[in-house]
């Protein structure tokens, strides 16, 4: 399921992290909890993961991360604002100081012309106005692809900021 390049490409994000002191905390709705797995698949994953949580359903991105039942409503749980909302949630109700939220639609039924399977928003926030969020899609006809693919986008995306921080 997860190939060795994306586990150095997690090694080498945690080095990255542990080496500018930061904590991470992650959110994760349609990963389901893969890229917190990538953090700890690494020993002393503790040093730079602090916390990390999967929200699946609208009701538990609003009661564990904040996210505001309107935005939800008016922009659906996959969109721009709702990753940034949880990514802004994961990074307040943690000791972290760098946080990344992935929402998005990993199929196969679930997706529309509007919103369609693959579509996925990852959102990684290094302090309360330093928010950045990307738009990704991805063309696979396998949920489990579509996953750790976004998993691995979020490492990527992760790393860059971190390097441009």
């Amino acid at each position: 399921m997860i190939d060795q390049d994306t586990l150095n490409k997690a090694l080498e994000c945690y080095k990255k992290i542990k080496e500018s002191n930061f904590k991470i905390a992650i959110a994760e709705s349609c990963s389901g909890g893969l890229l917190s797995f990538l953090f700890t698949t690494i020993s002393g994953a503790s040093e730079v993961l602090d916390c990390a949580f999967v929200t699946y359903s609208n009701i538990s991105k609003s009661k564990i991360l904040g996210v505001q039942e309107e935005t939800l409503r008016h922009y659906g749980a996959v969109s721009k604002e709702v990753a940034n909302e949880m990514a802004r949630g994961a990074l307040f109700r943690s000791d972290a100081n760098i946080a990344v939220a992935i929402t998005g639609i990993a199929g196969p039924g679930g997706g529309s012309s509007c919103r369609p399977v693959g579509l996925v928003y990852i959102s990684c926030i290094l302090s309360e106005i330093d928010t950045d969020c990307k738009e990704y899609h991805f063309s696979y006809n396998n949920r489990n692809k579509i996953q750790v693919a976004a998993a691995d986008a979020a490492l990527d995306f992760i790393l860059d900021r971190i390097k441009n921080a």
